[in-house]
């Protein structure tokens, strides 16, 4: 009898087995059709497309030294080590659930010297109440899966192991936005130091003269002591650029998970500020929702929590379980195998705590207020990521029109001190006009210098928003030497791991 009602449960599950609770759908969004124009359109279940701007976006760049101090950061960074292994926790999670959909079996074996008292055995002699018992035998479990809970809990372990591959991604772009644009600052800070001391340079070629044409009795103490003010002005800005290059060079090797001093005597020496992209394509907001991983991340946690509402729903029906056993028990090891021997059940279970309906109901409330919250943070992130592009497309186009002025008032700055000079030399203006061309030259070469340095970063800071332009790739293990052996151990387990990337297309 209970074989035929096993047997009938079993086809009643096959043909109507259901999951209950919401599915998933992504959330409707209304974007505009391009990044300034007002017009809008909806963004759904549009298939993945290519990202709209060029991926070898460090190559782009033309600086093989910032290529290379960007994929060392992109493998050794401890941001990005603690970003795989909350993603190494989600999967291994994700594994444990998906083994819940299949039986549970487990072996287990006894062997026991029993003495019965005389209560348990009246009649029987002392002697005889004692004995041995032998067993062993195999057990199953299985939870028939008839209402969805453990498919719904598989559905948000697939969902949350998806989110932790989409964080690190992100962390992936956050980090090697980080090396390029402290990169770009600190070639911005060597050359504000070039013109610094250049200018100090030619503010102590003046005072020389003024020196020189005083002691020759032509000169006023009142012109050099003007001189030496505006020369000791320009020096005293040096230390606080140097300093400036010092902390930028020890962020650069933090980044790349090296100690603060590792990098600088390879990036001590100057070097030019890397090469714009000729054309940086920002494509359409539908494609920035599909590529950035921010979003991907939130919208996951959002299907995560969906399904987390079907596994609370699911304690409102009956739960049930086949079980089993087969195994053999004697009462002397040689017969424990024997056909007298065996012993054997098959059994279903029924558990429905329909009595507990208020608890169970309350647990699928806040599970909806969960998936309410996290529907919100999904469209928070949307309307952040439009708001950084937007904001990096303006700043780089306004940073690019600064720049070209700029590089002309540099350039008009550093004719006018020449001629400013010559005049004086040969006495046709004072040393006031050598002065104040001077310090305009140091002000526009200064300013041009520091709008140069906004204007690449303002590109930096575009891809970042766009998430991408950067090589995918984990952190590596083998870059341990220096670590603890509790450390080594801990992250030497997998070498050679690779980045997982999700897109919400391959759930």
């Amino acid at each position: 009898m209970v074989m035929r009602l096993t047997a009938s449960v079993l086809a009643s599950a096959l043909l109507a087995a259901c999951a209950v609770g919401p599915d998933h759908v992504r959330p409707q969004t209304a974007v505009p059709a391009q990044f300034g124009a007002a017009e809008a359109e909806p963004v759904g279940d549009a298939t993945t497309s290519q990202p709209a701007f060029d991926d070898a976006f460090l190559q782009g760049m033309g600086d093989p030294l910032l290529a290379h101090l960007v994929n060392d950061a992109l493998r050794a960074n401890h941001d990005l080590r603690l970003a795989l292994a909350r993603h190494d926790r989600a999967s291994a999670l994700l594994r444990g659930a998906r083994f819940d959909a299949l039986p549970t079996i487990t072996a287990q074996g006894e062997a026991a010297d029993v003495r019965s008292s005389q209560a348990q055995a009246p009649g029987v002699p002392r002697g005889l109440r004692d004995g041995e018992q032998w067993s062993a035998g195999i057990s199953a479990g299985w939870e028939l899966d008839l209402f969805g809970r453990v498919r719904r809990g598989i559905e948000a372990g697939r969902a949350q192991a998806a989110a932790s591959a989409a964080d690190l991604r992100a962390m992936q772009v956050v980090i090697a936005g980080d090396v390029v644009h402290t990169y770009v600052e600190l070639r911005g800070l060597q050359e504000r130091l070039r013109v610094a001391r250049a200018n100090r340079d030619n503010q102590q070629a003046t005072l020389d003269l003024v020196q020189a044409r005083l002691d020759g009795g032509v000169g006023t103490a009142f012109d050099a002591a003007r001189a030496r003010a505006q020369l000791e002005v320009t020096a005293s800005r040096i230390p606080a650029l140097q300093a400036q290059e010092a902390v930028a060079m020890h962020r650069i090797a933090v980044l790349g998970g090296r100690p603060p001093r590792a990098l600088v005597e390879e990036l001590a020496a100057p070097g030019p500020l890397p090469a714009l992209p000729a054309r940086i394509d920002a494509g359409t907001p539908g494609d920035l929702l599909r590529q950035r991983p921010d979003i991907i991340a939130a919208e996951a946690r959002l299907h995560a929590a969906t399904a987390r509402i079907g596994v609370a729903t699911a304690d409102l029906f009956p739960r049930f379980t086949l079980g089993g056993l087969i195994g053999s028990q004697a009462i002397d090891s040689s017969l424990l195998f024997e056909r007298d021997s065996e012993t054997r059940l098959v059994a279903l279970g029924i558990d429905w705590s329909f009595l507990d309906a208020g608890r169970v109901r309350a647990r699928i409330a806040a599970a909806d207020a969960d998936a309410e919250g996290e529907l919100a943070r999904y469209r928070q992130a949307v309307l952040q990521a439009l708001e950084e592009t937007e904001n990096a497309l303006v700043r780089h186009a306004r940073t690019r029109s600064e720049d070209a002025h700029l590089a002309r008032a540099a350039t008009d700055g550093a004719l006018a001190a020449r001629l400013a000079r010559v005049r004086f030399e040969a006495g046709a203006s004072g040393l006031l006009d050598v002065l104040d061309a001077e310090r305009m030259q140091l002000q526009a070469e200064d300013a041009f210098a520091e709008a140069r340095t906004r204007s690449v970063g303002s590109a930096v800071a575009l891809y970042k928003a766009l998430a991408g332009g950067w090589p995918e790739l984990a952190p590596d293990r083998e870059r341990l030497a220096d670590a603890t052996p509790r450390e080594s151990h801990m992250l030497l387990r997998k070498p050679g791991r690779q980045a997982v990337t999700w897109s919400p297309d391959t759930q």
